[in-house]
C-alpha cells in the first residue's frame, strides 16, 4: 500500500476513535474471527460471502449443500434397501442442483 494512503487511513481511524465512533461496535473487545481459510479464496468473493452471511443471506449453493449433507446422513441411517434407494435418488437430484448452482455462481462472478 502506498505510504500516503496508509497515513490517510491511519488519520481517519484516529479521527473516528477521537470522535468515539469506534466504541460500542459489535465484537468490541473480542478477538477477530479466524478467517485463515479465506486466504486461498478470491478476496472479493470472500468479502461478498462474509457480508451475505452476516446479513443472514446465503447463496443457493450453501442451502443445497446443507440439504445434501442431510440426505447423505439419511442414507447412512437407512434401515432397508427401499429407504436407501429413496435417499440415493434424493442425493443425486441435490448433487445435480448443487453443481448447477456452483457453476452459475462461477459464471456470474467472472
Amino acid at each position: 500500500m502506498p505510504q500516503n494512503f496508509e497515513r490517510l487511513v491511519e488519520r481517519q481511524i484516529q479521527k473516528a476513535f477521537a470522535e468515539v465512533k469506534l466504541s460500542g461496535l459489535s465484537g468490541e473487545g473480542k478477538p477477530l474471527p479466524d478467517r485463515s481459510g479465506d486466504a486461498f479464496n478470491d478476496m472479493a468473493q470472500a468479502v461478498a460471502f462474509r457480508i451475505m452471511a452476516e446479513a443472514g443471506a446465503l447463496p443457493e449453493e450453501f442451502k443445497i449443500k446443507k440439504l445434501l449433507d442431510a440426505a447423505k446422513q439419511r442414507y447412512v441411517e437407512a434401515e432397508n434397501e427401499e429407504a436407501k434407494y429413496v435417499a440415493m435418488a434424493l442425493i443425486a437430484a441435490l448433487q445435480q442442483r448443487y453443481n448447477i448452482a456452483v457453476e452459475a455462481r462461477r459464471r456470474f462472478m467472472v
